[in-house]
């Protein structure tokens, strides 16, 4: 199995690359999905801020690996390539190399970009001040999610218009596709 490990900062525009798979008919694992049901569980409610709480309080309670185990567990078995949405740390990544082999894809834009896209998604939970932003982004990095955008395989910047990053996400999955087939189903990231 090679798990397509998808990571970027808030507003970077994961969801293309999301939409981008689907539509190529590759299955998608949300890592969130884990976090909404267990805080659905425990506050019997969902928000944004009791979705980070319970994020944050999964990793304290259970191991930095533990969001990335629970989503180990809803993998599709008998599909070759598999995206995994929110990875946020090595120790995710690590985890997940355990389960098959790994290609990581970052999604990137400036703050500025980000910025102005989160204000105007306007989401609930999305920042409404440029403090609130930075405090987000602080803490998406205290996580580690810098490190794993760092080694990265292949990077999206998503500077300009949904069209020219959707174009270069389905380039990327396609060339994944493509290499797993020729290599046997089997693609390792120490190529």
């Amino acid at each position: 199995m090679i798990l397509v490990l998808l990571t970027g900062m808030p507003g970077a525009g994961k969801s293309i690359v999301v939409k981008a798979a689907e539509e190529m008919g590759l299955p998608v694992v949300s890592m969130g999905d884990v976090v909404r049901e267990e805080t659905l569980r425990r506050y019997g409610v969902i928000t944004p801020e009791l979705m980070l709480k319970t994020s944050l309080e999964l990793r304290r309670e259970h191991g930095d690996d533990y969001i990335a185990l629970k989503t180990i567990e809803r993998l599709p078995r008998k599909s070759g390539i598999v995206v995994v949405d929110g990875v946020r740390s090595l120790v995710e990544v690590e985890t997940f190399r355990r389960a098959g082999n790994t290609v990581i894809v970052a999604v990137h834009a400036s703050p500025k970009t980000r910025f102005k896209r989160l204000l105007k998604r306007n989401r609930p939970g999305d920042p409404k001040s440029i403090e609130e932003f930075n405090a987000r982004d602080s803490l998406e990095l205290s996580l580690g999610i810098g490190s794993v955008i760092a080694l990265a395989d292949y990077l999206i910047v998503n500077e300009g218009s949904f069209e020219e990053a959707y174009k270069e996400a389905k380039k990327i999955l396609s060339k994944v596709v493509s290499d797993a087939k020729g290599n046997g189903g089997s693609r390792s990231t120490s190529d």
